[in-house]
């Protein structure tokens, strides 16, 4: 069994979650967001599911905080709601909405916790989104904004932080593949959200400085690109596929450039003057975290740019259909550092799965995501021991919550959630992840 003690001094463990996945969005004042517009319109969301009532942690945060620090870790990495602190994006802030991230920050702190927070994580103010939401080229000026709001309230007290949680999907899956809100299937608005997104990114990290905060970082999400076979247009279509989703946005952060293979498509969507920017985004940073779930199998399709499509893959799967490959994150880890980042610290931000958890007289033996996380934190170690700067690992998720165009379908958490009474019942991971976090160090 893994412990403690199989990890350096100091090495740090978390769970993770976000604002509109837990908090439930309709109380305190919250604004609407793009997300409940989405939601709300046939077809997007499972039954039409949206984070209104959600897992109700905007009254029940010190119960689920208990959870947190009963079972030992060390971190809590959460989300702001940019539609909860400005209702309406930008002007006067909703002061029920800073009061709640206050007295979460301190209950953490009340808890021995090291608050680490992700300033946006998908929730858009609509009065935004309606002004063409990530397209926009002076979201990241409001951006800017909503961060120094949050650097003068928290900023004192908050352990790290991040501007944006997964680029990518903020910009590729929800204007190109238009899977999430706003639900756009269009390569110049995704181009242009693709650039907006880590300007958005450096924007936020200078506001955040300028009032002395440290510990700043950036968090990419990365997905192993497999050819889905052996012919050169298999390895071509990967490789596209690869730079779209994991190199893009490393390159932009620590490189200045974008890759070919991502230009080839996107060049001439870009905005005007887009070389220019690089100066504001590849703002030096404290850390890089990585969220690390599966792989796919690419092969090339008879379409325009990127000619790329999914095809079905032979290793066990999660209830998401997700591949199970925790040889990825020892890959990526080793490569970001070795490409990228250099000795920069990295934490695996988010890693963990969702499975058909079902309540058996009292208990959750989600045996399936104990060996996930076992095999996962296995590849942590073998980063670290080929001297890759792995400082942490945060699991995902603490809790079952709004599982975005999926609703509540897809249960990621270590504490079970019944939607119905909102009652936890911590599974059999939670139960695991306690008692490796227990064993004293040698």
């Amino acid at each position: 069994m893994l412990t403690r003690s199989d990890f350096p001094e100091g090495f740090l463990f978390g769970t993770a979650t976000s604002a509109y996945q837990i908090e439930g969005h309709a109380q305190g004042g919250a604004g609407p967001t793009h997300w409940d517009s989405f939601a709300a319109t046939p077809g997007n969301v499972v039954r039409a599911e949206d984070g209104a009532r959600a897992c109700d942690h905007y009254t029940r945060y010190g119960a689920d905080l208990d959870l947190v620090a009963a079972a030992g870790f060390d971190a809590y990495r959460f989300s702001t709601s940019w539609a909860r602190v400005l209702p309406e994006g930008r002007g006067t802030p909703n002061a029920e909405g800073l009061d709640f991230y206050d007295r979460l920050v301190d209950a953490m702190l009340d808890r021995g916790l090291k608050p680490a927070v992700t300033l946006y994580h998908w929730e858009l103010p609509q009065p935004l989104a309606d002004q063409g939401g990530w397209r926009n080229g002076d979201l990241p000026k409001w951006f800017g904004e909503f961060a120094d709001v949050i650097a003068r309230r928290l900023g004192d007290r908050l352990w790290s932080a991040a501007p944006i949680n997964e680029p990518w999907c903020v910009a590729w899956l929800s204007h190109f593949l238009g899977q999430h809100a706003p639900g756009l299937r269009d390569i110049r608005a995704a181009a242009r959200a693709m650039h907006h997104v880590l300007l958005a990114h450096g924007t936020a990290i200078g506001a955040m400085r300028s009032h002395g905060m440290t510990n700043l970082g950036a968090v990419c999400n990365f997905e192993a690109a497999l050819p889905a076979d052996d012919s050169p247009a298999a390895h071509a279509a990967a490789a596209r596929y690869d730079a779209i989703f994991n190199r893009f946005f490393l390159s932009g952060l620590f490189r200045g450039t974008y890759p070919d293979l991502v230009l080839e498509g996107l060049a001439p969507h870009l905005p005007h003057g887009w070389q220019d920017d690089f100066a504001t985004i590849c703002a030096p940073l404290d850390w890089l975290g990585l969220n690390y779930y599966t792989c796919k199998r690419i092969g090339p399709a008879g379409t325009p740019w990127p000619a790329l499509e999914e095809r079905p893959g032979p290793l066990p799967k999660t209830q998401m259909g997700w591949e199970i490959y925790p040889e990825g994150l020892h890959q990526f880890l080793s490569a970001t550092a070795r490409d990228f980042t250099g000795d920069l610290p990295l934490y695996v931000t988010e890693n963990g799965m969702a499975n058909d958890d079902r309540i058996t007289e009292g208990s959750v033996p989600d045996t399936a995501r104990i060996d996930y996380l076992t095999r996962h934190l296995h590849s942590v170690k073998a980063a670290l021991a080929d001297g890759v700067p792995v400082k942490g690992y945060f699991v995902w998720s603490l809790l079952d919550n709004y599982e975005w165009a999926l609703g509540y379908e897809k249960r990621f958490g270590l504490v079970y959630v019944d939607f119905e009474t909102l009652e936890r019942t911590p599974k059999a991971s939670w139960h695991w992840m306690r008692d490796l976090l227990a064993t004293p160090r040698p």
